[in-house]
This record gives C-alpha cells, structure tokens and sequence, in this order.
C-alpha cells in the first residue's frame, strides 16, 4: 500500500515587486512611477501629473489593480473620487 502523498499547499501571495509592473504598457509604468513619488492621488490629478488623457490613466490603472500593484479606496472628503496609492514593497 503506497502512502498518499501531501496535498500541494499554495504559498501566499508573494510580495508585490517592480517585476509585476515589468511586462504592462508604458503607460502604467508611468502611472507607477508617479504614485511612488506621490503617496496618494485621484485619477484627474494622475491625469495632470502623467500628462496622460484621462482614458489613458484608468486603462493603466485597471492594468495596474490586475496585478495588485495598485490599491483604491474611496475619498472621505468626495465619495464620488478614488484615491490610489502605489502597493509594491
């Protein structure tokens, strides 16, 4: 009788590094960028950072938030804004 072998555990999510962001367009490596110099921003003020179109800057950060690179969260000062900080240790 063979003993059954472990179960495969899956490690946790690794941390988030500049690797993640390696293979994205360079528009969200520039949004990237952006967000390690500035903490926290808005999508408009990203826009104006970047000089990217508005269109360009949520393209990257939809790209941005697949890989984890990015977190949101809604703005207490306006619930209809999202701020967005830069999560890669």
């Amino acid at each position: 009788m063979s003993t059954p072998e472990p179960a495969s555990v899956e490690a946790p999510d690794a941390d988030v590094s500049w690797d993640d962001v390696r293979d994205l367009p360079p528009s969200a490596k520039l949004v990237a960028k952006v967000l390690e110099y500035n903490d926290t921003l808005t999508q408009s003020q990203l826009a104006e950072e970047t000089l990217l179109p508005a269109r360009t800057v949520r393209y990257a950060l939809n790209r941005l938030e697949e890989r984890d690179v990015v977190a949101s969260r809604f703005s207490f000062s306006d619930a209809r804004k999202r701020l967005y900080t830069l999560d890669i240790q």
